[in-house]
This record gives structure tokens, C-alpha cells and sequence, in this order.
């Protein structure tokens, strides 16, 4: 493996997470409509990069989603939009807080190589998470992918990525929680990978380049380990 020169990194489940989880907005969604879940958390992640792709906005993306999906599962739209208002009530994008050890990760690696953030998402969604940790001071690009450039795993977003920072794949390394999203887009694109493992031993998808367990583990290096 030659010299890494270019880290990128994900957002969601990498970096950073909500203060409550989305199921538990949810939820709290569904008791201020007063209905019965309509849906799992599990079925809105499924579609979100497939509503992503032709919404604009986050409050856009989830009325179509939450109204397609409770009308596949035999309820009325209307119902599923309703759930979508009392969703962006509940949740507060800026409600968002850096794993632990995730700053000192990312002032490290700051000094060492170039940095960018490859994330799919509603752009809105995403720039308010961004701006509530201040992730802009340890970054110089950043790529909301799912609008303008097709999500991850397609190549385009971290070639736009590695394009603003005058990088190339083979010097490069992704960093994401993500097999298919991350792992595989990165290699698809040429770059190398580590894949945040999160604990989980029985993942099945593409090999990641490295693995780590949580982004706090990012240090030292892995590239850089005798080891590796």
C-alpha cells in the first residue's frame, strides 16, 4: 500500500449520531398522531436513499417516503404524511453530538492529510449536522451525495471528493460504518477503506482494506501500524 495522503470520512453512524435514535422519533411520532406504527424504522432507512435522489429537502423527502410507505402497508397516505410532520417536529437535526474521541481523531488526522466528508443525505439535513458539531474546521471539502451526485456506493461522490482536493484513489482512504455504502464505494472508486465495525463479526459484504470497531480506535493510524 503507498503513502495515504487524503482521509475521507462518512457522516452518520461514523462521526456522529443523534441524541435520540430515529426509532425512537418514530415512535414518538406515531403517539402524537395517535396512531399505530404504520411502518418500521427499518423499511424508511430501505427507501431513504430512493426518495433522497428526488427530493430536495429532508421534509420533502419524508412526507413522500412515510406516505409511500403506509400506503404500501394498506394505510391511507394522508396518515403517512401526518406521521412525516410530527417526524421533522420531534426531530431537531442539530440535535447531534461526535462519537467519543471523534474530535481528537479528527484534529489529528487534520494535521497530517488532507480531509474530506463523503455523506449521503438531504442536503438541509446534512449542512445542520454538520454546523451543530463544527465539523467544517477539520474538513477541506465536503460532499452531500444523493441530489446533484448519485448516493453512495456509486463512485461519483468520492471522486468529487478526491477532485476538490487534488488527490488521486491510490492515496486515499474512506473511512465509514457502512459494507455496502462505504467499503464497497470506495474500492468501486479505487480507494482504500476502513470500515467502522461498530462490534459486528458477521457482517457479510466487501472487504474493507481495514477495520476498526469504533472511529475512537482510528488512532494510531491503521495504514501506519507495524501490524497491519
Amino acid at each position: 500500500m503507498g503513502r495515504i495522503e487524503t482521509v475521507l470520512f462518512d457522516l452518520d453512524g461514523t462521526l456522529l449520531r443523534y441524541e435520540r435514535s430515529p426509532g425512537e422519533v418514530l415512535r414518538a411520532s406515531l403517539d402524537r398522531v395517535g396512531t399505530d406504527p404504520l411502518f418500521s424504522v427499518e423499511d424508511y432507512y430501505d427507501r431513504f436513499d430512493e426518495f433522497a435522489r428526488r427530493c430536495d429537502s429532508m421534509a420533502e423527502l419524508r412526507s413522500e417516503c412515510f406516505a409511500a410507505l403506509a400506503a404500501e402497508n394498506g394505510h391511507d397516505a394522508a396518515l403517512g404524511r401526518a406521521v412525516a410532520t410530527a417526524f421533522d417536529a420531534e426531530r431537531d437535526q442539530s440535535n447531534v453530538e461526535l462519537y467519543p474521541r471523534a474530535r481528537e481523531v479528527l484534529e489529528t488526522i487534520h494535521q497530517q492529510y488532507a480531509v474530506g466528508i463523503v455523506t449521503n443525505g438531504a442536503r438541509d439535513a446534512q449542512r445542520r449536522k454538520i454546523d451543530a458539531v463544527g465539523l467544517e474546521r477539520w474538513t477541506d471539502t465536503i460532499v452531500i451525495a444523493g441530489q446533484d451526485v448519485p448516493p453512495k456506493p456509486a463512485p461519483e461522490p468520492f471522486e468529487r471528493a478526491l477532485d476538490a482536493l487534488d488527490a488521486i484513489p491510490e492515496t486515499a482512504v474512506h473511512v465509514g460504518d457502512s459494507l455496502e455504502s462505504d467499503v464497497r464505494g470506495a474500492a468501486d472508486a479505487g480507494l482504500h477503506s476502513v470500515w467502522v465495525s461498530g462490534g459486528d463479526t458477521d457482517a457479510d459484504g466487501p472487504t474493507p482494506t481495514y477495520r476498526i470497531e469504533t472511529i475512537g480506535t482510528l488512532l494510531p493510524a491503521p495504514w501506519n501500524r507495524s501490524d497491519s
